[in-house]
């Protein structure tokens, strides 16, 4: 194997050693000379510009902090940044680019417990799972067995906003099932939506036909409230709205006001703001299904974004392209 190259974490220290636990560190060790005992949380600390100095690879994360010219000034060497998170529009600069940086990022490893979330949300609200426990919760007893109208997951459509990676990998785990998605996406066109092997609807015609919509689309300032008043008002009595985008991209207000009536069901892994304020009245709405952000990498699952580095720092060293390199010119339009 040809030498390592000089490699610097750079994100929250607390978080190197749950995305790196130390199977996934020894792989990436054998292809990067990288000190755990050492992560850039700032970057003027005289040890970290000292060996940014050195550094050919910068392993960032969660925390990293921005990458502007003062630290690129610092890093001569630097010829990749592999980012063991998602997005990396928090600290990349366009100065990364413009000196002909690699970026990687592990946002297609994140993407599978969040579209593994969705899918058992899915099928949870198809069979009025936790309306279900509501009731019980409520009367404290129960009917029995019965056949119970209006629910079930047979023929039931499920309309996907966004086909972002987590929105195709939900499309992916739908397959199996009979439902039947749908895609809304002003990026896609009809013959991509064809290969993904589902409609392209508008957005109000999927609101409009779709018992469970979920959304995975980007915050930009085109999806800010994206799921108003109006939007809201589209979809069908004993609907569902499943959210672990972002909290900006819906109306809260308005959502509030349809949980209030009855009219739709919730289930949101992401709010605005993020967290709820004690008094908000999702914690308490029956219609109201609220996680606190976890549908995301969490626990045994972060190791699968640390191997994804791992697996990036081997083809960099095998002088393979990246299998996850950023797009900067698809900045913009992602999440």
């Amino acid at each position: 194997m040809s030498q390592r190259p000089q490699a610097l974490f750079a994100m929250a220290a607390e978080n190197v050693p749950q995305v790196f636990p130390p199977e996934v560190l020894a792989r990436l060790r054998t292809s990067l000379d990288i000190d755990p005992a050492l992560v850039a949380q700032d970057f003027t600390h005289p040890r970290v510009l000292d060996a940014l100095a050195r550094t050919e690879i910068l392993v960032t994360g969660w925390g990293c902090p921005r990458l502007d010219e003062a630290v690129l000034d610092a890093a001569p060497r630097l010829r990749a940044v592999l980012h063991s998170a998602g997005s990396v529009k928090s600290f990349a600069t366009p100065g990364i680019w413009r000196r002909g940086i690699a970026v990687s990022s592990a946002a297609a490893a994140n993407a599978v417990p969040v579209a593994e979330y969705t899918l058992a949300m899915i099928l949870l609200a198809g069979k009025d799972v936790l309306a279900a426990r509501e009731r019980m919760r409520t009367a404290r007893t129960s009917s029995g067995w019965g056949i119970v109208p209006g629910i079930g997951n047979h023929g039931r459509r499920v309309g996907v906003v966004g086909a972002s990676r987590i929105g195709r990998r939900v499309l992916d785990l739908l397959r199996p099932f009979d439902l039947r998605p749908a895609l809304t996406d002003p990026y896609v066109d009809e013959q991509e939506a064809a290969a993904l092997g589902v409609p392209l609807l508008p957005l109000d015609e999927l609101l409009r036909t779709s018992d469970i919509v979920t959304v995975h689309a980007p915050e930009t300032p085109e999806t800010h409230r994206m799921i108003g008043r109006r939007e809201l008002a589209l979809m069908p009595d004993g609907g569902v709205l499943i959210n672990t985008a972002r909290g900006a991209l819906v109306d809260h207000d308005a959502l509030v006001a349809e949980l209030r009536s009855g009219r739709l069901t919730a289930i949101l892994d992401v709010t605005d703001p993020e967290p709820l304020p004690a008094d908000s009245p999702l914690y308490d709405l029956p219609g109201a299904f609220v996680t606190p952000h976890l549908a995301g990498s969490q626990g045994n699952e972060l190791a699968r974004l640390g191997l994804t580095v791992a697996e990036e720092a081997e083809r960099l060293l095998a002088g393979r392209d990246l299998a996850h390199a950023v797009d900067p010119a698809a900045l913009e339009r992602a999440a």
